[in-house]
């Protein structure tokens, strides 16, 4: 329920003194833009966010329990609807969109047209999800402190393990990962399974964690205000501030930024100018 992960975020803030503030490099001047007004506007406690092939954004509604997509040209449809907690959101090559249930343990798998189906249960609170190279799902098991890789028969292995309550996870083009730990700051997995702490500015890293580049990551801060890119010796670069409890993140057909806030329940733009 929502309600879980907010109480969740608002311990572990609260954990956090005034005096472990670590302050990182600002924004670089003329680089990345901020649209204040929001693209998409009335969601419900956004988390997880995808683009398809042909430009559809699919946005999972944790406290509506819905998925909605919205056409390039901003038309807005029920993708799904009955969810319970859905938390993360990909889509695969084939276009089939995989969400996670954050309330249930498993990852529902629907077809373009919406046919819906359980891909895997038995999970540990999924949040996060993304496809690696190899087209296995990768499931941040939240309970388990562990990724999870499930192939595309379902089979589970995992990916990495020694996390801090891992909500997101990235793979570089080298194979590493960059996972997003709510109560743990940014991890690297590198060279095997173990995992190790690289950066711990943040105040809790959220789902929203995508590629940056061959060696770094895009990810928000939910317990703060911002969007930052960090890489993957633990530098890290502010690209948008000012943003009310930032969650889900994407990277538009255009090579912009979406990202999503529970603060204003809607979703913004960063972009090149």
């Amino acid at each position: 329920m929502k309600q879980v992960f907010q109480s969740l975020c608002l311990m572990l803030l609260m954990a956090t003194s005034p005096g472990e503030l670590v302050f990182a490099q600002s924004q670089p001047t003329g680089m990345w833009k901020l649209d204040r007004t929001a693209i998409h506007e009335g969601l419900s406690s956004p988390v997880g966010m995808a683009y398809d092939a042909t430009g559809h954004l699919y946005v999972a509604n944790w406290s509506a329990g819905t998925v909605l997509r919205f056409a390039p040209n901003g038309e807005r449809t029920v993708f799904a609807s009955g969810l319970s907690g859905p938390s993360g959101l990909a889509v695969s090559s084939k276009g089939d969109v995989y969400v996670a249930s954050y309330n249930e343990d498993l990852v529902w798998r629907f077809t373009p047209n919406g046919d819906k189906s359980v891909f895997v249960r038995g999970l540990a609170t999924p949040a996060g999800l993304s496809f690696d190279a190899r087209g296995r799902l990768l499931v941040a098991n939240r309970r388990t402190n562990q990724i999870l890789a499930a192939h595309p028969d379902g089979r589970l292995e995992v990916a990495a393990e020694g996390l801090q309550t891992p909500v997101g996870a990235v793979e570089l083009p080298n194979g590493d990962l960059l996972v997003s730990n709510i109560a743990g700051g940014i991890s690297l997995v590198s060279g095997g399974q173990k995992a190790r702490t690289i950066n711990t500015e943040l105040k809790s890293p959220g789902p929203g964690i995508v590629a940056a580049g061959a060696d770094a990551a895009y990810v928000v801060d939910y317990g703060g205000t911002t969007v930052s890119r960090v890489d993957r010796q633990g530098a890290r670069t502010v690209i948008a501030d000012r943003l009310s409890s930032p969650v889900g993140l994407a990277v538009a057909p255009d090579g912009s930024l979406l990202v999503a806030t529970w603060g204003a329940n809607a979703a913004f733009q960063i972009r090149r100018p």
